[in-house]
Order: C-alpha cells, then sequence, then structure tokens
C-alpha cells in the first residue's frame, strides 16, 4: 500500500476550535497525525504537522481544498503540501 506524508501548516488569530477544525478533516480524509507542534505568541497560533495517509483513493487537491475552506471558517491560513514538495522548496 503506498503512503504520502504531507506537511500541514496553519497560521492566524488565535481562537477556540482551530485545532479541532483542522483535526477534523484530516480524521475525514484518514490523514494520521505524526507529529505536531503549535505555538502561541501572544495571539498570533501557529501549528505545523506532518500527516500521512495510507488510502489509494485519497485525493490531495480535495484535502487541499477542503483545508482552505476551514481556514477560512476559521480566519487562519492553512497550507498542504506534500513532504517531497515542500523539502524540494526549502532545499539549501
Amino acid at each position: 500500500m503506498k503512503t504520502d506524508r504531507f506537511v500541514i501548516t496553519v497560521i492566524g488569530v488565535d481562537t477556540v476550535g482551530i485545532v479541532a477544525g483542522v483535526t477534523r478533516v484530516m480524521s475525514d480524509f484518514s490523514v494520521n497525525i505524526i507529529d505536531i507542534r503549535q505555538t502561541l505568541m501572544e495571539d498570533i497560533f501557529t501549528m505545523l504537522m506532518i500527516g500521512e495517509v495510507k488510502n489509494e483513493n485519497f485525493i490531495l487537491k480535495d484535502f487541499q481544498e477542503k483545508m482552505t475552506e476551514v481556514g477560512q471558517d476559521l480566519k487562519v491560513e492553512i497550507r498542504v503540501q506534500h513532504e517531497d514538495v515542500f523539502r524540494y522548496m526549502h532545499r539549501i
């Protein structure tokens, strides 16, 4: 079975429900949290996650669109990038 990993970043003004909203979408798409870090700097919330999916029917574009929609509802920016793309873009 194929496994894909993703980098999910969330940033915005802190409010109740951000983690719940993001993880709900992850659960709906069967994306498992491999690692999670979050920080609150005054009222700015940041979260970085590594997610993994083992579902052959998983469609990244659908997941990205749903995360963008939830981000708009929560008034935060959510980005989802395949791990390979993220590593390529941030190589030295």
